[in-house]
């Protein structure tokens, strides 16, 4: 474990469930200042509580994208993200076209990202591969196709999918990227031991709901 790292700056404190009620949100939001969580998620319903109940702090509201699958046509994604950041979002993260990427469309898969950084130049974007979905040469290209398009971070995983993040897919989106963007590592990812191999593996995020429970489990081995 590296003794300089800043766990709760690493984790997007994130709330997606779809049962996830009001109460949950602002919950939410008053954890992050409780535990100083820099980056939270929440639906896009909830975009205005989220942003009023974290006002005056360096919390940063996300909204999701194309989410959980991804498939949305282009202008959909657009409309999202700038509505989100109209709204006062100031993190997005879409999901990548599943569909059109394992079709070999690379043209509309990068097309559909640019479109959405271009839209919202003045927040930060993360693009989910949902990597279980994806063979290796699949995920390379994605990652190649996610730095061309300008967005700032690839993801592996919505947490909706078949799986979520793995220590390996983390290492090959670090070789895949060279330092052109960051890597996040999502879905699954519940306990400090999880989280800790993903950061050495190479993800400079983790996103996760479990963050409090990784908080403590974080402090426990810090004070042994």
């Amino acid at each position: 474990m590296r003794a300089d790292w800043n766990v709760p700056a690493l984790l997007d404190h994130t709330v997606l469930r779809p049962e996830a009620t009001r109460a949950d949100v602002l919950r939410l939001c008053q954890e992050a200042k409780d535990h100083g969580f820099v980056v939270i998620f929440v639906p896009p319903c909830y975009v205005d509580e989220a942003v009023a109940a974290v006002a005056g702090t360096a919390i940063r509201v996300g909204i999701p994208i194309g989410f959980p699958l991804g498939g949305h046509t282009t202008k959909v994604k657009v409309a999202e993200a700038v509505e989100a950041v109209t709204r006062g979002a100031q993190v997005l993260d879409m999901v990548i076209n599943v569909s059109r990427l394992k079709s070999g469309d690379q043209v509309y898969v990068r097309q559909d990202i640019a479109e959405v950084v271009q839209a919202t130049p003045t927040v930060e974007h993360k693009v989910i591969l949902e990597t279980c979905y994806l063979t290796q040469q699949e995920k390379i290209t994605a990652c190649r196709l996610v730095v061309e398009a300008g967005a700032d971070y690839v993801k592996t995983s919505t947490g909706f999918g078949a799986a979520g993040a793995t220590v390996e897919d983390v290492r090959l989106m670090k070789q895949a990227v060279s330092g052109r963007a960051k890597v996040k590592a999502s879905g699954g990812i519940r306990d400090w031991k999880t989280t800790e191999a993903m950061l050495e593996a190479g993800a400079d995020r983790v996103g996760t709901s479990a963050s409090l429970k990784i908080l403590g489990e974080w402090k426990d081995q810090r004070s042994t």
